[in-house]
């Protein structure tokens, strides 16, 4: 699995693109329909049609990484499908990538503790 920090930026192509594409063909993909610069260090994630099938795309400073995962059951939860990108956060990416529904993951904002705790 992709590991990636919190400072890193995370999006979704929400519309589903043809998964015969390689790692340069979704480079210009992000580039010409997204306006994503895919050399910038953003993890760029693809659906494909079916909603089993995932790609993501980053560049590690020294090279284009493409993952690709295939669930063996079920479907990934993916956004409204629509043209252009969604952004997420890591917690989101793993419960995607993990297969989870990452529309359920949301972030709790730390209570400050009172003078008596």
């Amino acid at each position: 699995m992709i590991i990636p920090s919190p400072a890193v930026r995370i999006v979704i192509a929400t519309k589903p693109v043809d998964f015969r594409k390689g790692h340069d063909g979704l480079a210009a993909l992000a580039e010409r329909d997204l306006g994503l610069d895919p050399h910038s260090g953003v993890i760029i994630v693809f659906r494909a049609k079916r909603g089993d099938r995932i790609k993501v795309l980053l560049w590690d400073g020294s090279g284009m990484v493409m993952s690709y995962k295939r669930l063996e059951e079920g479907k990934f939860a993916w956004p409204k499908i629509s043209d252009g990108v969604m952004r997420l956060s890591k917690a989101q990416f793993e419960a995607l990538f993990e297969g989870l529904d990452w529309r359920r993951v949301t972030a709790r904002r730390p209570r400050r503790p009172g003078a008596t705790e």
